[in-house]
């Protein structure tokens, strides 16, 4: 059974937090209960109702939102919402009594090239997964799921999935011209009929590199202060435009003796022939602008 890890995230309204977990909670609805009676679909949010403070209980995708009334302080009561969602996420219990005899949610799939010739973006209007994931073979996905669903395809190579795309290499064998309307049909058939991407097998020795190395990556409050401050510029202005191309940047690791920082390239970026490129002229100029004196050069591997 997966386990929830809950993160307490503040919201614009201070009378609302939302405890964010790590896994799906629900797909494809959203639920908003007013009071315990409405909330009888939910046995989780029965009891969250049962604690004198909470006004509104709202679920959706990945998270748990509670609006509560003035007569306490956030601070105050926090923590104990988080444990206590935490262990009823953990028990395997419902969360929402669902019902069978509801139709399945229509789904829209789009293709993007992106600037690897062998890389095609699927881009869907739902959330995928929370976390990413990357499968470098069938091996590495799991019965039932949508990418051992995708490599039924032969020219399939690599499959990377990310909030609501999923990156797919391929072999030369192939154009995307000939078959990128028939995988785009296949996904958006597999999405609308409940198919998910499930975990990957990689997570477990973290990412393997190009050479099938495994790397376990460093944990952000293990960093020095400056491989956190490159995580951080990763994070708000390399990630986003990375993902743009159906692709992800990940930090393995920083020398300060030569300067060197290492990161490894997945979905459509691993192998691209123009990420080197973008290296030298993006990532590596950002790094020594925006930490002078301590950036000599960047390393990218393929992941």
């Amino acid at each position: 059974m997966k386990k929830h890890e809950i993160t307490i995230i503040p919201t614009s309204n201070e009378a609302i937090i939302k405890f964010e977990s790590n896994h799906f909670l629900v797909k494809n609805h959203s639920y908003e209960f007013k009071n315990i009676d409405e909330a009888k679909p939910s046995p989780l949010a029965q009891q969250l109702f049962y604690l004198p403070f909470v006004k509104t209980v709202y679920l959706a995708q990945n998270f748990i939102a509670i609006e509560r009334y003035d007569i306490v302080s956030w601070d105050d009561v926090k923590t104990e919402v988080a444990d206590q969602i935490a262990t009823y996420l953990n028990s395997g219990e419902e969360l929402v009594k669902t019902d069978d005899t509801k139709k399945k949610v229509p789904v829209t799939v789009y293709a993007e090239a992106t600037p690897n010739p062998n890389a095609m973006k699927f881009v869907a209007n739902k959330k995928l997964t929370v976390n990413s994931k990357e499968f470098k073979s069938i091996n590495d996905t799991e019965t039932d799921t949508l990418p051992r669903s995708l490599y039924s395809f032969p020219f399939i190579k690599e499959i990377y999935v990310d909030e609501n795309y999923i990156s797919i290499q391929k072999h030369d064998v192939v154009s995307w011209d000939e078959v990128t309307h028939e995988v785009r049909s296949f996904i958006r058939e597999a999405l609308e009929n409940g198919a998910t991407i499930g975990e990957s097998k990689l997570e477990s020795a973290a990412i393997v590199k190009e050479k099938g190395e495994t790397v376990d990556l460093p944990k952000f409050e293990n960093l020095d202060d400056v491989s956190k401050k490159i995580v951080e510029i990763l994070d708000e202005y390399i990630k986003p435009a990375v993902a743009s191309d159906g692709g992800n940047i990940v930090f393995e690791g920083y020398e300060e003796s030569n300067g060197e920082v290492r990161v490894i390239l997945q979905g459509a970026c691993s192998g691209c022939p123009s990420s080197t490129m973008t290296l030298r002229n993006g990532i590596e100029t950002m790094l020594k602008d925006m930490i002078p004196g301590k950036i000599d050069r960047v390393v990218a591997l393929n992941g």
